[in-house]
């Protein structure tokens, strides 16, 4: 079964594959301001999303003069 690409998702980075980018948005997690509001181990914790799409929304963030919250 493929997944289906949901991508763009608001400006998350399309980088970080087709599955995190569709179960973000499932989890209301559409935009970095979004993603921003958590930690990254909250997001973690969504099937999906591994450590290359934390490493890479990290960078976008950091692009954007953004950090993870600090929960």
């Amino acid at each position: 079964m493929s997944t289906p690409d949901v991508r763009p998702v608001g400006d998350l980075p399309d980088a970080i594959g087709k599955t995190a980018a569709r179960e973000l948005s499932t989890h209301g997690i559409r935009s970095l301001a979004d993603a921003a509001s958590h930690a990254p181990k909250e997001l973690l914790a969504i099937h999906g999303v591994g450590p290359k799409a934390i490493r890479i929304l990290t960078e976008a963030l950091a692009e954007k003069g953004m950090s993870w919250s600090a929960r």
